[in-house]
């Protein structure tokens, strides 16, 4: 098991937002295309392939390691590749090797699916932590959530047998369990991976980005993924290694297993992640309406001095707690329509203008 202390730089205290939250995660999009559409992230209805971005406007592996460097200097001790699908960027293991000098954590997100092609090199180049995306072992349910022809679970399957191979610290599985859709598959996916030494983590569908039309009955919550969990074993919740870890951890006889609450039981007053997107924005939230632009910064021939400065005035000035305020907006509804009264809505950033997931990697 990975000790979290062990990447904590020496040389810096992680920067503190206006909320007092440290900055010490780093995630970094390194595409935005993928080859999954996945109906809560990117639904093919939704997407022309001719907004994906073009290779001009993509940060290059200098330009990323630069950044990285930056948020290592202020205190980040995780970096976290995603995309889109971040294996669909070319030559993915000389970044790694690139970042691996910085003396961060490095983990990647990926749909699992070229894993047995890359595994070992990514390994071998410095990558410490590997999580796989799975929402269905039964490929009808895999193909409603995942619509990637070509492709079947076993494929998954398969790259998360690479990994295993490959001699990863920890490797985990992300599952968005949505109503109606998958949450029969919340036993099987425990049964099958558990006892390899996965840990499983069942996420709550959000309302990410505009495209997924998200409704908020479609969400199944942490209570009624451990009603089914039960089902399988006596869980005991396994303490946090850090405040900032955005799954509780459950242990049975089987193995481990996680939930994310983001909708039921928001976590955003230990959030301590930012988010750079492929074409350079920083963004201090999932749900965040515009991000700085870092690239045009290195662009401009910024000096590292600078571009430290912007991030770290960029995250002192951070508020973003969106799942809180939605939290907080259904109690008060409710809280009204008990009393008969008209439900006041507190301010959300508008749909329209929310960043989708696909561009700043989930």
């Amino acid at each position: 098991m990975v000790d979290p202390g062990r990447f904590n730089p020496p040389w810096a205290s992680p920067v503190r937002d206006s909320r007092g939250r440290a900055l010490s995660d780093l995630r970094i999009s390194v595409t935005d295309r993928c080859n999954f559409r996945c109906s809560y992230c990117l639904p093919r209805d939704k997407v022309d392939v001719a907004q994906f971005l073009p290779k001009r406007q993509v940060l290059t592996f200098e330009e990323i390691t630069r950044i990285a460097r930056q948020f290592v200097d202020l205190g980040t001790s995780k970096l976290r590749i995603t995309g889109g699908e971040p294996l669909l960027r070319r030559d993915l293991p000389t970044l790694i090797a690139q970042l691996a000098p910085l003396g961060a954590e490095i983990a990647l997100t990926t749909n699992g699916v070229l894993l047995g092609k890359w595994a070992a090199a990514l390994r071998a180049a410095g990558l410490h932590r590997v999580t796989v995306s799975l929402d269905a072992l039964d490929d009808e349910v895999f193909q409603r959530m995942c619509d990637a022809p070509g492709y079947t679970a076993s494929d998954v399957l398969a790259g998360i047998d690479a990994a295993l191979h490959a001699g990863f610290e920890r490797v985990k599985v992300n599952c968005v369990v949505r109503r109606g859709h998958n949450e029969e598959q919340i036993v099987p996916l425990v049964r099958e991976l558990c006892p390899r030494g996965v840990e499983v983590r069942f996420i709550e569908y959000m309302d990410v980005g505009t495209l997924n039309g998200w409704e908020k009955n479609a969400v199944v919550t942490r209570e009624e993924i451990l009603e089914r969990l039960s089902a399988v074993g006596t869980w005991s919740e396994v303490p946090a290694r850090q405040p900032s870890d955005v799954a509780r951890q459950l242990r049975s006889e089987l193995g481990v297993v996680g939930v994310i609450a983001s909708v039921s039981a928001p976590f955003c007053g230990d959030c301590s992640r930012a988010r750079l997107s492929a074409d350079g924005k920083l963004f201090g939230c999932l749900f965040a309406e515009r991000g700085l632009d870092l690239k045009a910064r290195l662009r401009a021939g910024e000096s590292d001095a600078l571009l430290r400065q912007s991030i770290e005035e960029f995250w002192h000035a951070r508020s973003d707690r969106y799942s809180e305020l939605r939290r907080e907006q259904r109690d008060q509804d409710v809280q009204l329509d008990d009393a008969a009264g008209t439900p006041r809505r507190r301010h959300l950033p508008t749909v329209a203008a929310r960043v989708e997931m696909a561009y700043i990697g989930g």
